[in-house]
């Protein structure tokens, strides 16, 4: 069933201003947390990670809730938050570490890239909101850089169909979960929808319980400590950010912005990993920013990317 965003007015250009800084941020921590995951899954395996992570965020977000007394999300918000924290918190995170140690870097970054498609077609279909064309370019091009970053990464491991399988899970999930969070942020504030989504999601992984108990004895301290910096930062930090942000725009755009993540990656793992970018990377990555600024571009007649009012919508405070 389809449903229709109410319209509401239009962001004011400061509102707008920390709304895009809110996005970037989410952007370069979830870019970070490739470099992290990479640490860290060699010490942990998929569920024990995803319960590790998910774990230190539930902690660090509901701590700031408690300070912040912002207390529990109006009803409405709770369908939103519960299928949220199960597909995106829980499921997506778990698929993605298993996945990825099923296929090599070049077949999960394009696989899992798919995900922002899934989410504009999705928001068009169940929130009603547009495709405009400035979107539809700039994804294209997005994608198609994110499958040359992809090429650029092949021989780096090996491929099974049950990773090809995780990683479309993956991207799946990734999809459903953001366009299942996006009505919950019409009835309470971005801390408060992911404080509770990423609870869900953790308790959706304790019978990982045992294994990370296990693991954590055995592990070295860099890889535990890059669990706890997931949780912290590109879970607890980055997905308060992202909440802020979709609240304030469409799934779609939201969608198209974190195919600056492959990009950011490349740079991220030449800096910290010493891993020199290939030549298609490179263009892999460029193709990636070009297709986000297509995608955020204004277009001519005053709408942003083509998008009506309501694509605007939710310009009410944040809880602050």
């Amino acid at each position: 069933m389809t449903t229709t965003p109410t319209p509401l007015p239009v962001s004011p250009p400061s509102q707008r201003r920390r709304a895009v800084a809110a996005a970037c941020t989410t952007v370069v921590l979830w870019a970070s947390a490739f470099v992290s995951i990479r640490s860290a899954g060699e010490a942990y395996s998929p569920g024990a990670l995803a319960l590790g992570r998910l774990a230190t965020g539930a902690l660090v977000l509901g701590a700031i809730l408690l300070v912040r007394r912002e207390g529990l999300p109006r009803r409405g918000a709770w369908p939103g938050i519960v299928t949220s924290g199960v597909l995106w918190f829980g499921l997506y995170m778990v698929a993605l570490n298993w996945g990825e140690q099923e296929v090599d870097a070049g077949t999960a970054a394009m696989l899992v890239n798919i995900g922002p498609i899934l989410m504009a077609l999705l928001g068009a279909r169940m929130l009603g909101e547009g495709l405009p064309r400035r979107l539809l370019t700039g994804m294209g091009v997005s994608f198609a850089g994110a499958v040359v970053v992809g090429l650029g990464m092949f021989g780096h491991g090996s491929s099974s169909v049950l990773g090809v399988v995780l990683c479309v899970l993956a991207a799946v999930a990734y999809a459903a979960g953001v366009v299942s969070q996006k009505p919950a942020l019409e009835h309470g504030s971005s801390l408060q929808i992911n404080t509770f989504g990423c609870l869900i999601g953790a308790v959706a992984c304790l019978p990982f319980t045992g294994v990370l108990v296990s693991e954590a004895a055995d592990a070295p301290l860099a890889a535990t400590l890059n669990m706890v910096y997931l949780g912290v930062f590109p879970t607890a930090l980055a997905f308060t950010t992202w909440g802020y942000a979709l609240a304030r725009t469409t799934a779609g755009r939201m969608g198209a912005t974190t195919y600056a993540v492959p990009a950011i990656v490349v740079l991220m793992a030449w800096v910290l990993l010493d891993e020199v970018p290939t030549p298609l990377g490179v263009l892999g990555g460029v193709l990636c920013l070009a297709g986000v600024a297509v995608s955020r571009s204004r277009a001519r007649g005053g709408t942003r990317g083509g998008t009506a009012a309501p694509a605007e919508a939710a310009a009410r405070p944040e809880g602050s």
